[in-house]
């Protein structure tokens, strides 16, 4: 077992079950990413391209997209806080995932992946 998988089977319910649930809908919506662990985190690359990370943190499970200030839809749904580039979706229980919502912000990833920060 990868040490990514590790941390996800690891995790205290509802995060395990919330994240196993995300790890299929990436898997299943983005075939050709890999799950890697790095600094101490689950994270999808698609080459030498960064897609998405996992955390579990402060009760939730944030999906954290590097590319997100490409994004056009969705955002209302995506979290920023005090971080200039990175934007997430936030789940506190399976039931608030809405797969649809999840599966075209990783399109949206998964297209502008290759992007550069835009900084100011």
């Amino acid at each position: 077992m990868n040490p990514a998988e590790e941390y996800i089977l690891k995790q205290p319910e509802p995060f395990k079950s919330i994240l196993l649930h995300l790890q299929v809908v990436i898997e299943t919506t983005l075939s050709d990413v890999e799950l890697l662990f790095k600094w101490k985190l689950p994270f999808y690359y698609e080459g030498k391209n960064f897609i998405c990370y996992l955390n579990v943190t402060k009760g939730y499970v944030d999906v954290g997209f590097p590319a997100a200030q490409y994004f056009t839809k969705h955002l209302d749904k995506l979290y920023a806080d005090k971080r200039k580039y990175v934007k997430s979706l936030r789940y506190q229980k399976k039931e608030d995932i809405d797969d649809q919502i999840l599966i075209e912000v990783l399109e949206q990833a998964y297209k502008f992946r290759k992007e550069k920060f835009i900084t100011d």
